[in-house]
């Protein structure tokens, strides 16, 4: 029995902090095959903050140990007691199948952010237009969500493509979105009929002829698109080659971008002789775990941390998830990240541990 008097208003109460609270697992629901929503709220009656679109990062006590995922919020920020992920269970996985599998209402989950930069709050726009495919409908629901409580008048076309009609996660609300959001227009696509429902519209893959029958002004909107790499490959190509501006086209990606090969801080230069240089060794201590160690020249901080036995959570590694931040109590660094971390957050001494490098001795909370 839910007990009401622990209702309080917004105003009095803080916002989640993601290092001090966990989340408890409210709600379980099935979306379509292999694909669930979990809702969660803090336990400390605090409420989220943050724009539709961003994803947090879960940590996931499997039997083998701890795993981070990151998921994007399907949920809104306009309802802020509440947050949810809406994630797909693939052939292989290991974080999802152990969500499935093992959180029910009363679960608790550590996580982390929220974060990200795929928002439309971060972009505006008078037109938009959402591209998904698959699971990379969340996103997307999130901002429709958003537009649909605090600006449903908004002019939003929707193409979302799946699979097989059954695939297609959210089709009912969406539907219903689309009677009640009078700027909204709906298009579905699928590359396969099936036997369990009747298909009656858009089939095959999106492409240069489908898309302006779907979206005829697509070259006036922001664009925003998620799915599979390949997927958005497709359409990011697409795009470009119908001379539509790219600077107003955003895609939601967790693929590390690619990097030039750096040779190995110890390599030996050729010739009879040639000479190891000599590694230089930079000090830094980790206050909370009571250890001081050498960074190796060419090391990031996480990596200092791993090599000392210092634990500092990490997910993407590569600057975007934010889910490795730490306050730098002394010390410079150099830190190359990819909106992992907010101006703010670098103005009080906070760097993201996997894409920061020591300049100076340093001492880290961690």
């Amino acid at each position: 029995m839910t007990d009401l008097g622990l209702y309080r208003h917004l105003d009095q109460m803080t916002p989640w902090n993601d290092r001090l609270q966990v989340l408890e697992v409210i709600g379980v629901s099935d979306e379509a095959p292999d694909v669930k929503t979990f809702t969660f709220r803090s336990d400390n009656q605090t409420w989220f903050r943050y724009k539709p679109g961003q994803f947090v990062t879960l940590e996931l006590p499997t039997a083998d140990g701890p795993v981070m995922r990151t998921y994007t919020l399907s949920s809104s920020p306009s309802r802020p007691f509440s947050i949810a992920v809406t994630v797909k269970a693939q052939a292989g996985s290991t974080g999802t199948r152990w969500m499935f599998d093992h959180l029910t209402p009363g679960s608790h989950v550590k996580a982390y952010g929220p974060t990200g930069d795929f928002s439309l709050h971060s972009h505006p726009a008078a037109k938009y237009l959402f591209i998904s495919a698959g699971s990379g409908v969340t996103p997307m629901m999130s901002m429709l969500r958003w537009l649909n409580d605090c600006a449903p008048w908004t002019d939003v076309g929707f193409v979302n493509c799946a699979r097989r009609p059954e695939e297609i996660i959210f089709r009912k609300e969406l539907e219903l979105l689309g009677s009640r959001m009078p700027g909204l227009s709906l298009g579905f696509m699928i590359e396969e009929r099936s036997s369990r429902e009747g298909w009656f519209g858009h089939m095959g893959r999106i492409d240069a002829i489908r898309l302006p029958l779907l979206a005829p002004d697509f070259r006036e909107r922001e664009i925003f698109c998620c799915g599979p790499d390949p997927f958005m490959r497709a359409v990011r190509g697409m795009l470009d080659s119908a001379g539509f501006d790219m600077t107003k086209y955003h895609q939601e990606s967790f693929a590390a971008p690619a990097v030039e090969e750096i040779p190995a801080p110890f390599a030996l230069p050729a010739g009879d002789d040639a000479v190891a240089p000599v590694e230089a060794m930079t000090p830094i201590r980790f206050s909370l775990s009571d250890v001081d160690a050498d960074c190796v020249a060419g090391q990031t901080v996480l990596q200092t941390a791993r090599a000392s036995g210092v634990r500092i959570p990490a997910a993407c590694e590569f600057g975007l998830c934010g889910t490795c931040k730490v306050k730098k109590v002394a010390g410079d660094v150099e830190m190359s990240h990819n909106g992992g971390i907010l101006d703010h957050e670098i103005d009080d001494g906070f760097i993201l541990a996997c894409c920061s490098k020591p300049l100076s001795a340093l001492e880290i909370e961690a």
